[in-house]
């Protein structure tokens, strides 16, 4: 009687209504407890018993409760489950399945169930498999968790794991695309140029298989350099909606992976009748460029031809023979090109510090790998003067194109960078002037100001003000529409110099042979389309970065055993301590803060300011060089942790 009593039913719904009530994503914690983060940057605390009906990453809407003095929050509706699809390794034992999520913040097992069209006599226990979430006890009807294994990544003894599971993880494709059985050159009503006699050449890593750009340049009497730049076509191959196609724009990108590529088109194209092998002719387009005295561009020209590869050159021995070492020496054609394209690059780089923005430089680290996959070490290849002739001849035929699609066709796919989301430049601002940075709030969302801004906070050379910086920054964005580039400081940018890894340089390619071909150019590309191929970069550099923290743990695990000490960079700060960067080999270590010190309560860390005080001094902060002790590799968590080498 009292269930249909309407006065109980509205008093149960005031107590409701007042009820303080928040919305935000659970952060778990290892020690059972948890807390929810709101978008306002509360934190609530989520007591176990509470923990138990929800799992890292849940967005939810959780009552909150006050005792004394004690305040905590009950989450009571699911909004978004943080894990719909995941990694996980199977349990299985006595007749009973689960699955225990790859995550480093979930430790309990879920029941689960076998997909029908997967064998369970072929599954073991340990087994890497992609699970999906079917019950949560937070949504109506459902009492508990309850999962399904949806696929198998691979058995728990193969040696291909971390690149197996990592690819899963982030729903790439796990191997390159079938090829056809013929590829003839497509492209009708194109006339192209030779340039088969013409001595260009090639500069890569030793490895390098899809070599897509060649070079040649010749010093002007007038002063200045004619450079021509001839780019693989692949666009000649693959005609638009072909499978190839199809499969190359979902793909958007080739993966670069430690030991392993995964191509965006068939590897028959990509490794060989694309690849600008030595001695081979080769459907191109090329562009050839007037570049001035003083670096600045002049004229260019687009076109269509066919080019042949006369010298296939390393990035190693192009820069020991300018730089007076090593044993190797080009012919002299080749010689007289290498050194005009190093005089090039430096009239280039001159002028883009002066009118534009240059990168700082920063090495690369590189795995050399065993066929099982074990690391036997990691080399630093710092960016050399082979590196930085190749770099700027990409940039100012990028420039070209970008110039070219914007005046001729209005559109096409634009790299656009802008230095602070608008969202965030006020943030941004509020904090440069608590720094004694006086700057006009236009600096950081103009370009030609940013770029004097930019200057200035270079010159000050201030590691922790630029890793501050970094918190305000945008990404860089694919776009239809020409749009500014702001970490180059370039009106507007857009690449074609590499179609044989990158689907958006084959859709400049298509752009610009309609515009050779005096053809009215297609509608542009849809916001879907340019946010697909954002996406996709954004997934290939976490696989990328996935694969290289797996293998870092494996490579570093005996230096863990020693307590080798490493010289290292502090890169982020957070409330349970800071994360270094070593500097030997690019692995990044976790400090946390019990290990700074024996008192936790004697640590202070403001992660907003990004420094950590010991006993009321400053000791650490954003950008500092230090040096630290490996004291431990997880790899369930691909993680590796250190403390202070003076603790």
């Amino acid at each position: 009687m009292l269930q249909n009593n309407s006065m109980l039913a509205q008093l149960k719904q005031q107590m409701r209504d007042n009820t303080p009530r928040a919305e935000g994503v659970i952060k778990a914690t290892e020690r059972g407890f948890g807390f929810l983060e709101t978008d306002a940057g509360e934190s609530y605390f989520v007591p176990p018993p509470a923990m138990k009906k929800v799992l890292h990453g849940d967005r939810v809407e959780a009552t909150i409760h006050q005792e004394g003095e004690k305040t905590s929050a009950e989450p009571e509706t699911l909004i978004e489950t943080g894990m719909q699809r995941f990694i996980a390794r199977l349990q299985k034992r006595e007749g009973r399945l689960a699955v225990l999520p790859d995550h480093p913040s979930i430790k309990q097992p879920l029941k689960t169930r076998i997909k029908r069209n997967l064998d369970e006599d072929s599954l073991s226990d340990g087994d890497w498999v992609v699970a999906r979430l079917v019950r949560h006890p937070l949504k109506p009807d459902d009492r508990a968790f309850f999962t399904q294994v949806d696929e198998l990544v691979a058995k728990a003894d193969n040696p291909a794991v971390p690149w197996r599971v990592t690819l899963a993880r982030h729903a790439l494709e796990q191997a390159s695309p079938e090829a056809g059985d013929s590829w003839p050159i497509l492209d009708e009503g194109l006339a192209r140029e030779d340039l088969t006699e013409q001595p260009f050449f090639t500069i890569d890593g030793e490895s390098t298989r899809d070599m897509d750009d060649a070079l040649r340049i010749e010093s002007r009497a007038e002063g200045g350099w004619q450079l021509s730049v001839a780019i693989a076509d692949p666009t000649a191959y693959v005609e638009e909606g072909h499978a190839a196609d199809l499969e190359a724009r979902t793909r958007a990108f080739t993966v670069y992976l430690p030991g392993q590529n995964v191509t965006m088109l068939p590897e028959v194209l990509s490794d060989d009748l694309c690849s600008l092998r030595e001695g081979l002719d080769r459907p191109v387009l090329a562009c050839t460029l007037n570049v001035n005295a003083d670096g600045s561009l002049g004229d260019f020209r687009f076109f269509a031809a066919t080019a042949r590869s006369h010298a296939r050159l390393s990035y190693d021995n192009v820069s020991d023979w300018l730089e007076g070492q090593g044993n190797w020496t080009p012919d002299a054609v080749i010689a007289e090109q290498l050194k005009a394209l190093e005089d090039m690059t430096e009239a280039r780089s001159a002028w883009r510090a002066e009118h534009a923005l240059v990168f700082k430089d920063r090495p690369d680290y590189v795995f050399d790998l065993d066929p099982a996959g074990n690391v036997l070490d990691v080399r630093t290849e710092h960016r050399r003067i082979a590196n930085r002739m190749i770099e700027e001849a990409m940039i100012v035929a990028n420039a070209c194109c970008a110039q070219l699609l914007s005046e001729s066709v209005g559109h096409g796919i634009f790299n656009v960078h802008r230095a602070f989301e608008p969202e965030k430049a006020d943030a941004a601002h509020e904090f440069l002037t608590a720094q004694d940075i006086s700057v006009e709030p236009e600096s950081l969302v103009e370009l030609p100001r940013y770029r004097d801004l930019k200057r200035a906070l270079e010159a000050r050379d201030d590691a922790w003000l630029d890793a501050r910086l970094r918190r305000f920054q945008g990404f860089t964005k694919m776009s239809a529409k020409p749009g500014p580039h702001f970490g180059l400081g370039l009106a507007a940018y857009a690449t074609w110099t590499s179609p044989i890894r990158k689907y958006g340089d084959m859709v400049n390619h298509r752009l610009i042979k309609r515009v050779l071909k005096g053809e009215q150019a297609p509608a542009e590309a849809s916001q879907a389309t340019t946010e697909q191929l954002t996406e996709r970069r954004r997934l290939n550099r976490m696989a990328e970065r996935d694969v290289k923290d797996w293998l870092y743990v494996r490579y570093l695990t005996p230096a863990t055993v020693e307590g080798e000490t490493f010289d290292a960079e502090i890169i982020s700060i957070n409330r349970g301590g800071m994360r270094v960067r070593l500097i030997a080999n690019g692995a990044t270590v976790f400090i946390p803060a019990p290990l700074m010190h024996s008192d936790r309560d004697k640590v202070v860390i403001d992660d907003k300011e990004g420094r950590i005080q010991i006993e009321g001094v400053e000791r650490f902060k954003l950008g500092d060089s230090t040096r630290i002790v490996l004291t431990e590799a997880r790899e369930e968590t691909r993680s590796l942790v250190g403390r202070p080498a003076d603790v």
